[in-house]
């Protein structure tokens, strides 16, 4: 079977946009219904989707313009896809947890049980966090630095992923004639002892169907891409261009050999904001019914927090985006693209919040299902991704739209599956199962 590419829907309750919540065809009390959350697994899985992504935020934002947004009350990710575990069976179940603002042991019990519940589907987003507020929240009166996040989250995913190997594939035999429930030469502590975590082990939950949950990270910085390279399975990433998504997609696949990597154990896949029509005049229509919605302070809002949590709102919605020191609380990488395309297109600050509110500086693409497929081949075929994390503007309607004309158009190519080629997340994403560091 020639190369195919990989998808992800990226559930975010309402939409990708931030002002999806006002429109006519959105529950607005979608981040806590989980109907809602039913229908779109069931959606994404009959579209062949590889897995469902939702991202987390340990803080809720109270500042007033937060007020405009439906971005305050969600469900915790894993309550959320253990209860999806149900009601799919195929696609895989990929959630956002902190480095900052857990315990290891935590983390490694949490997904390992999800793994077990959903038969072999989860997947661990690792991330350092890029909002200051949950620093509140944890005893901290402000955010763990840039550097340290970085060398804390290294350690947590060796600690993690070791717990993980606490048991081998047959431990449990659980003979009730000769009374053995477990093989204790077959249970192996971890006895860890490093720079921010001792942790002794065992884990507490078998070695899981996949021997490991899938590992998944999103840092594009320079720190983040040396992380990615040594740990991660999958990368989202936000790229604008072909050329910068090429750039960044060779730097990390270089970077593997080092770690003794092949470049298949990690599949790149960028972020692709997706708004779909019958023709291109339709999509561009349906795209600008969401932008009109855009208040100027909330798409400054955002901006301000996606820049690195500034506070924006004292400078002049008509003048420049301002100069800001890098940010050492939120996402180096996202900063840098966003100021470059900020000068690139010479956006006053309104118009920059604006421009990101739907795709958040990810790559946009509004047009007809052969256009869009047109692009995403494009970007496949000339070597700047494995496949896409796919953003809409709102649900369901906009996965519904993706669904039901990109992904025939890309199965009529030969880019997609027509049918699931295993039954975990592992199977399907054509990544090997990992073996127990113990053996």
């Amino acid at each position: 079977m020639s190369r195919q590419l990989k998808l992800g829907a990226f559930l975010m309750a309402t939409g990708h946009h931030v002002a999806a919540w006002r429109h006519p065809e959105v529950p607005a009390n979608a981040g806590l219904d989980f109907t809602h959350y039913k229908q779109l697994a069931q959606i994404a899985e009959a579209a062949k989707f590889d897995a469902l992504f939702v991202a987390d935020s340990v803080a809720a934002p109270t500042q007033y313009i937060a007020s405009r947004m439906a971005r305050s009350d969600h469900f915790e990710p894993l309550t959320l896809l253990s209860a999806l575990s149900a009601v799919t069976e195929h696609i895989g179940l990929i959630a956002t947890a902190t480095t900052s603002y857990n315990e290891p042991y935590h983390v490694a019990r949490k997904f390992a049980s999800l793994d077990h519940l959903s038969g072999g589907r989860a997947g661990w987003n690792l991330v350092t966090s890029d909002n200051a507020a949950e620093a509140l929240n944890f005893g901290r009166d402000e955010h763990i630095g840039h550097p340290e996040r970085y060398s804390r989250a290294r350690e947590f995913h060796q600690v993690v992923t070791g717990l993980w190997d606490s048991w081998e594939d047959d431990a449990f035999a659980r003979d009730k004639a000769s009374g053995a429930y477990y093989d204790p030469s077959k249970l192996h502590v971890l006895d860890h002892v490093g720079e921010h975590f001792r942790v002794k082990g065992p884990l507490n939950v078998a070695r899981s169907p996949q021997g490991q949950p899938v590992i998944v990270q999103a840092g594009s910085s320079e720190t983040g891409r040396e992380l990615a390279a040594q740990t991660a399975e999958v990368v989202f990433t936000a790229q604008t261009s072909l050329a910068s998504a090429q750039a960044f997609y060779a730097d990390l696949k270089g970077r593997l050999p080092k770690y003794g990597r092949s470049a298949d154990s990690l599949k790149i896949m960028p972020g692709v904001f997706v708004v779909v029509g019958g023709s291109e005049a339709e999509a561009q229509e349906k795209c600008e019914t969401f932008q009109q919605l855009v208040e100027p302070e909330v798409g400054v809002a955002l901006l301000g927090r996606m820049l690195g949590n500034f506070d924006l709102s004292k400078y002049p919605l008509d003048g420049p985006l301002p100069e800001l020191p890098l940010t050492e609380s939120g996402q180096q990488s996202r900063q840098i693209l966003l100021t470059e395309l900020a000068g690139r297109e010479n956006l006053t600050l309104a118009e920059l919040g604006r421009k990101i509110a739907g795709g958040r500086g990810h790559y946009s693409l509004v047009g007809t299902p052969e256009q869009i497929a047109d692009r995403l081949q494009e970007w496949f075929e000339q070597g700047a991704a494995d496949g896409f994390n796919v953003l809409v503007p709102h649900l369901p309607g906009g996965l519904e739209d993706f669904a039901n004309g990109v992904v025939p158009e890309l199965q009529r190519r030969g880019l997609f599956r027509t049918e699931y080629e295993g039954r975990t997340l592992r199977e399907n994403l054509g990544l090997a199962r990992p073996g127990n560091r113990f053996l």
